[in-house]
């Protein structure tokens, strides 16, 4: 923050310092993810103005001067002024903390924001924030810089770089234009600051992409717009289903239908004590009747695989809450008694199926709407509110219920085969578990020694033990000289593996690379993989930077992600970054030569065009790393497995999804969106990419 502030924002600038100071405990880190969190903050405040009725289109705008710009049409931020504080609306709702619409239930009935810090958060971590709203007839502006009110001397084209004089005794909400009476709106231009934000954070197209759908879904009739005029080639996407949860269900399942998709609708009632702000300015504990509406989509394929989604007021709970514990309740018991009164035409006997039976191959969409939920922090990841789980319990109950005593033809069978399925999942698992009980399975998984072809380490400390996955033996040649072989195995795999999509379980069993490599990790697969016992702490997949290791490591994460997820879930999986080229610097003299390790073509460009400034001589030509086994021991310890010097990236739960899903849609069994993606991507080639 600059010397100059006036003292008239002492106190804003104290509460937003504190966000400039500790941004992490607001919105989780300062990296993409933070930098996606605070799109989100402002996105959120206009769906909660399209939950409450106001305005059914939002539009994004991605600039390519690094600002966003979020659009919409509902009733505009308050210009009026604040009588508490003296100050106009728009100035209260984006410098003070807790500050806001969402707190006395009298504007919105249900929304996503109900901090007060969402907007305000936003602003404090801006170098650069501007407001217009329409309302009244009038054009209304107010601009930030780091939270402070002020006025920017721009010259032409906005500008977070253009002199800025902030207002010393009085804060203007100046008139920009007129409007018709019937237009409403807010407008928020913000350029994310550099102080904050680690250097390459930058905003996720399709991370934006996805979110706008899932919004889109969760609104019916809103539509929402999303505009990326960063590359060559400026694109934009318009989403709106009218269908609402029910359509999202459909686009999430990975498998063919068993059952419909059933909505699960409800609602109940509770109380709870909250301070509210009295007239006379204190906080006054009142109970307060709340009304919580759930609605639920749920659907069962014929597939394993479980897809879960909650939300609350349509912002996502990805870590669950309460009411995914009272949806998993309400679930399970009624299913239990279902199969319980059926236990002689299922031949269920006494035995209880628990949750991972019923949950296989289903896919829900689970909504929450309540006032004030009580969130845990403000990245809103789990909800809190404990009434909330008797109700949407309760409501999954009597919604099933009605299901399955309807009369009707279609629901009476999908009913029983959801019996059926759910009772054959049960019993396979209390065989395989039996069986294992019983005797060890002599195959490639579970036999008594491991691969002749792994290298292992000497170490028997799993925290401190790496397994690096290395392509082909020439690499692993360089790499037994480069190793640390106190804490570092090696496991060379032939190519590359079988593509796990679409392949069966037993076709995934007997390759003997995919066999190899779950029987080296040792924790077994599937829904029996326990990831406690692992042999390694980290897994590394180390392939050739070049097209062919891409697709490997690729299909890497794929056999991760459908069979070892766990390993990914805890951050254990890892790929390694090898360098791309290798520029000897030559120095004058008796100095030694240097030598600058480059990782993609961009940055050798920069290298190469710092040295030619610096007039600094360089071997020529600029030697190519093809390959792994291209290196010598000392240049892959150095660069790639020396955890002194080496870069790793961490593998999450977003690149194996996204690995499954190129997978299945370029190598799945679909042609049909296959031919589609290549038609629509062929003008998109670019010959550089091609490794020829």
């Amino acid at each position: 923050m600059s010397s100059d502030y006036s003292a008239r924002h002492l106190s804003v600038l104290e509460g937003l310092e504190a966000v400039r100071k500790r941004p992490g405990m607001y919105i989780g880190s300062t990296d993409s993810r933070g930098l996606m969190h605070c799109l989100w903050e402002i996105i959120d405040n206009s769906v909660d103005e399209a939950l409450g009725g106001y305005g059914d289109t939002i539009s994004v705008t991605l600039h390519p001067d690094g600002s966003v710009e979020v659009r919409d049409r509902a009733r505009g931020v308050p210009v009026d002024i604040e009588p508490k504080t003296g100050l106009s609306g728009v100035e209260v709702v984006y410098t003070k903390l807790h500050a806001g619409g969402k707190f006395g239930s009298g504007s919105y009935a249900a929304s996503g924001g109900l901090h007060g810090v969402g907007a305000s958060v936003v602003n404090a971590l801006s170098e650069r924030l501007d407001v217009e709203v329409d309302r009244g007839g009038k054009t209304w502006a107010m601009s930030f810089r780091r939270g402070e009110p002020g006025v920017f001397a721009d010259s032409g084209t906005p500008s977070p770089t253009a002199p800025f004089t902030p207002f010393e005794n009085g804060s203007e909400l100046r008139v920009i234009g007129k409007v018709a009476k019937a237009v409403t709106g807010t407008r928020v231009r913000y350029w994310a600051d550099p102080q904050i934000f680690t250097k390459g954070a930058d905003f996720q197209t399709d991370e934006l992409l996805s979110r706008a759908r899932q919004t889109a879904f969760l609104v019916p009739g809103l539509g929402i717009t999303v505009t990326d005029e960063r590359g060559f080639e400026p694109h934009s996407d318009e989403f709106r289903f009218d269908g609402g949860i029910a359509e999202f269900v459909d686009h999430l399942a990975p498998d063919a239908p068993l059952t419909d998709t059933w909505r699960l609708t409800g609602s109940g009632t509770f109380t709870e004590t909250v301070p509210v702000l009295s007239e006379h300015g204190a906080m006054v504990p009142t109970e307060l009747h709340r009304e919580c509406e759930v609605d639920i989509a749920v659907r069962w394929g014929t597939g394993y695989d479980t897809v879960m989604r909650s939300f609350v007021n349509i912002i996502a709970t990805p870590k669950g809450g309460s009411h995914q514990t009272g949806f998993d309740q309400g679930m399970l018991k009624f299913l239990r008694a279902q199969i319980e009164q059926n236990a002689r035409r299922l031949k269920a006997g006494s035995d209880k199926p628990e949750k991972d039976d019923i949950f296989a191959g289903l896919t829900a969409v689970l909504t929450v709407r309540l006032p004030e939920p009580q969130f845990e922090g403000q990245t809103k990841e789990v909800l809190g509110t404990p009434a909330v789980r008797a109700i949407v319990a309760s409501v999954v109950a009597k919604a099933m219920a009605e299901r399955f005593s309807s009369t009707k033809r279609d629901d009476k069978a999908q009913s029983a085969l959801l019996l059926d399925k759910v009772v054959a999942e049960m019993k396979s698992r209390i065989s395989a578990r039996a069986h294992k009980e019983t005797q060890r399975r002599k195959n490639a998984l579970e036999s008594s020694s491991l691969p002749a072809k792994l290298v292992d380490c000497r170490s028997s400390d799993v925290a401190q033990s790496e397994l690096f996955i290395v392509e082909g033996d020439s690499a692993l040649g360089t790499a037994k000289l480069a190793r640390d072989s106190e804490h570092q195995a090696l496991l060379p795999i032939r190519g590359k593996i079988l593509n796990v999509q679409k392949a069966s379980v037993s076709d995934m069993l007997s390759n003997a690379e995919c066999a190899s490599i779950i029987q080296v990790i040792g924790a077994g697969s599937g829904r029996t993989f326990d990831i406690a016992s692992a042999r390694y702490g980290k897994v590394i997949i180390m392939s050739d930077a070049d097209v062919d290791g891409a697709h490997i490591r690729t299909l890497l994460l794929t056999l991760f992600f459908r069979y070892m997820r766990p390993m990914i879930d805890e951050g254990r999986v890892f790929a390694a970054v090898p360098p791309l080229h290798r520029v000897v610097v030559m120095n004058p003299g008796s100095k030694p030569n240097e030598t600058v390790y480059t990782y993609s073509e961009a940055e050798l460009g920069r290298v190469l065009a710092t040295l030619d400034k610096q007039n600094k001589r360089y071997q020529d030509p600029i030697q190519r790393y093809k390959g792994l086994g291209e290196m010598d021991a000392d240049q892959l310890a150095g660069t790639t497995m020396d955890r002194r010097h080496r870069t790793l990236r961490r593998v999450n739960l977003s690149d194996a999804e996204n690995a499954g899903r190129v997978f299945e849609l370029l190598m799945g069994n679909e042609v049909a969106p296959r031919k589609e993606f290549l038609i629509e991507s062929s003008d998109r080639l670019s010959r550089e990419s091609i490794d020829a």
